[in-house]
């Protein structure tokens, strides 16, 4: 027994001073030729260790080197792709000796990490090279033969212990779209006892000029190693932003996550600045704080955020999503429910406004040139985006707020399939009123198809005018019926093909500033007379109309009130831009309002409304007075036939003192007194606020 004892110890000491003596018998320059020829061939990059390479075995297995590059291929910028200060590996020597790997260091110092994509799109991290396919296929061989069983007794028993990078340094350059990013100052310390114990991972980096925490979790490596599922935890946070995500992981096949999502973002505009360090280019003074908290679930070609509470600035929202991108296109699925949608923190202020749309809103110059800002398009009307996801999305508003409009409860889907897309408003409720709508585009074929229809009843128009464009001059209920459809290339070809048809109709209304009533009894002073508390009350207007190749004509336009008729034809022609409008007052004797009839005789005083839109025309269609009723009474008054409307139309028309005298010669006077004094002294365009 004692021989035996001697005979151990001595071969122990025969170990030791092997592995002692090991390091000084493999010389340190021969593995570093070899470790050069074998990353040569294996990818096609020159490897240089400018600095000393140091091999012990006792008491790890360590190999430590400094200086260390990994070349790019010619044509990019910076020279190489992998830079180290220095690589220290040290493996516990004997736990390799059962089967276990115990890293007792593993440190990267000084890192730099050059990733670019050049002008012509390819990536120096793609190593695409005939020596680097040579090596890959026998290398996998051995390790299927007979190594099987210690790989995989190697991989079963992992244990790190100082494992840490130092002061990293990442560099991404796409010369193609002319950008660079730079992340620095990167340290990472990863914590793993063995497989069965919790992997702690916790590190920083700056980016942009600021900090960054970053820690990983994860309960059970190695089942996740082996496609099972553990629970994991990741947390990212920076002074703008702040991320964690905690549920489970599950690897393999079937890799993917689900668990708890929170995003909270103290200020949009600032995340913005800070990522792409340009201010937020946005108007008004929104996109404050923002929150996302919900229930993420990522696996394969799926994601998908349910129970969802979304938070910008004083918006609430609820809602759930899932995309999948395994199809043709991404399809997108979701709802969403808000609470109140108030957008006028993201709206310029009023006066901002004003000013940025002023050249739109000013007089046409002459020749045409001011018609011509705000011409219809001739360029292609690009309908790629819709043929770019496919939609079904449900979306429900408690309120609206846009500047001074006030919008109630309403609901819309939205359905985009094969680049066709349709938007159906199931509910809205608008100022007393409640509507629906559908808006249907086509964008499957070249340029893009419009079939629309909307619906609307019981508008208090007078609170939506004055809200909405601040025209308060219009009161009543208002009702609306629209249809239209077209197919275009282009905006100006689409509205030039335009078809349908629509009916409006006010009730039980007043149009505030003048009477048309008084106007049409005392024309010659009635227009002096506008504004203050006149008023024309009615009991209906309205009137229906059809668009025909871009072409709106209205034939029925009917204001109905006790004495007092209102009737106009007319067109407004879309592809142009310009009107040619008939408005025909009458002042008629009959007490009935609202269904009573208009085709009631009395005396006309014709409007004509004409021009472009940005630079209307008003003017008394005086022909046509002249050939009508009042052209009648005129010829009775001359007759010497009732003294008194002879004197009523000498004062209508400007001439003679308005006595009923029935002598022949001061009323064969009259009509050449009016002729000096030329046209009548009217102003149409006090009716239309002008």
């Amino acid at each position: 027994m004692k021989k035996l004892l001697i005979a151990l110890a001595a071969l122990a000491a025969v170990v030791v001073a092997a592995l002692v003596v090991l390091p000084s018998l493999v010389p340190a320059d021969r593995i570093k030729q070899e470790v050069v020829a074998q990353v040569k061939a294996a990818t096609g990059r020159d490897l240089t260790i400018d600095g000393k390479v140091s091999v012990s075995a006792f008491p790890s297995l360590s190999v430590q080197v400094s200086n260390v590059a990994l070349s790019n291929p010619p044509g990019f910028s910076s020279k190489d792709l992998v830079r180290l200060g220095a690589l220290d590996v040290q493996l516990k020597l004997i736990p390799i000796l059962s089967g276990r790997v115990e890293v007792d260091s593993f440190v990267l110092v000084d890192p730099l990490i050059n990733l670019e994509v050049d002008r012509q799109g390819r990536a120096n991290w793609v190593f695409d090279t005939p020596g680097a396919k040579t090596e890959a296929k026998p290398a996998a061989k051995p390790a299927d033969s007979g190594g099987g069983g210690g790989g995989g007794a190697g991989l079963g028993d992992v244990a790190l212990g100082d494992v840490r990078i130092s002061n990293g340094r990442l560099v991404y350059v796409d010369a193609k779209a002319g950008t660079k990013e730079e992340v620095d100052a990167v340290d990472l310390t990863l914590t793993l006892k063995n497989l069965d114990s919790p992997l702690a991972a916790k590190g920083s980096a700056k980016w942009h000029g600021k900090t960054i925490d970053l820690s990983l979790g994860v309960a059970k490596p190695r089942a996740v190693m082996e496609g099972g599922t553990s629970p994991v935890e990741i947390a990212i946070g920076a002074e703008t932003v702040k991320l964690s995500f905690k549920g489970d992981a599950t690897g393999g096949k079937a890799a993917g996550a689900k668990g708890e999502l929170d995003l909270s973002v103290p200020s949009i505009r600032n995340l913005v600045q800070w990522a792409t360090t340009k201010p937020l280019d946005a108007p008004g003074t929104g996109l404050g704080p923002f929150s996302l908290k919900g229930m993420l679930a990522a696996g394969g070609t799926k994601v998908s955020l349910s129970q969802a509470a979304i938070a910008i600035d004083s918006i609430k929202a609820n809602g759930d999503f899932a995309v999948d991108t395994g199809g043709a296109r991404p399809a997108l699925k979701g709802r969403l429910d808000i609470d109140t949608l108030d957008l006028n923190p993201y709206l310029p202020p009023e006066g901002q406004a004003k000013a940025g749309g002023g050249g739109a809103s000013s007089p046409a110059p002459a020749g045409g040139g001011g018609a011509a800002k705000s011409d219809w398009s001739d360029d292609a009307i690009d309908a790629s985006g819709l043929k770019a996801a496919d939609v079904d999305f449900a979306l429900s508003v408690g309120a609206i707020k846009v500047k001074k409009i006030q919008v109630g409860k309403s609901a819309l889907t939205l359905d985009i399939a094969n680049g066709r897309m349709v938007a159906d408003l199931t509910q809205l409720s608008l100022y007393q009123g409640a509507g629906k709508g559908r808006l249907a585009v086509d964008g499957s074929q070249p340029g893009i198809g419009l079939d629309a229809a909307f619906n609307l009843k019981g508008l208090a128009a007078e609170p939506f005018l004055t809200d909405s464009a601040g025209f308060d001059r219009l009161s009543g209920t208002g009702n609306f019926d629209v249809q239209v459809t077209g197919r275009g290339k282009s905006e100006r070809q689409l509205v030039s093909s335009l078809d349908g048809k629509g009916a409006l109709a006010f009730l039980n209304g007043a149009i505030k500033g003048i009477n048309l009533g008084e106007m049409v009894r005392n024309v010659a002073t009635a227009f002096t007379g506008t504004g203050g508390a006149q008023k024309t009350d009615f009991a209906e207007l309205g009137g229906t109309f059809t668009i025909t190749d871009g072409i709106v004509s209205n034939k029925d336009l009917a204001l109905k009130s006790p004495l007092l008729r209102v009737e106009g034809a007319g067109t407004v022609e879309l592809p142009p831009r310009t009107i040619h409008y008939r408005i025909e007052p009458k002042a008629v004797a009959s007490l009935e309002g609202q269904g009573g009839k208009s085709d009631v005789a009395g005396l006309a005083v014709p409007v004509i409304v004409e021009g472009p839109w940005d630079n209307l025309s008003y003017r008394p269609d005086l022909a046509a007075m002249v050939k009508g009723q009042a052209g009648q009474a005129i010829q009775g008054a001359l007759q010497g036939k009732g003294g008194a409307v002879g004197g009523a139309l000498g004062g209508l028309l400007g001439g003679g003192s308005g006595s009923g005298s029935s002598g022949g010669q001061q009323q064969q006077q009259q009509p050449q007194q009016k002729q000096n004094q030329g046209p009548l002294p009217l102003n149409p365009g006090a009716l239309f606020g002008r």
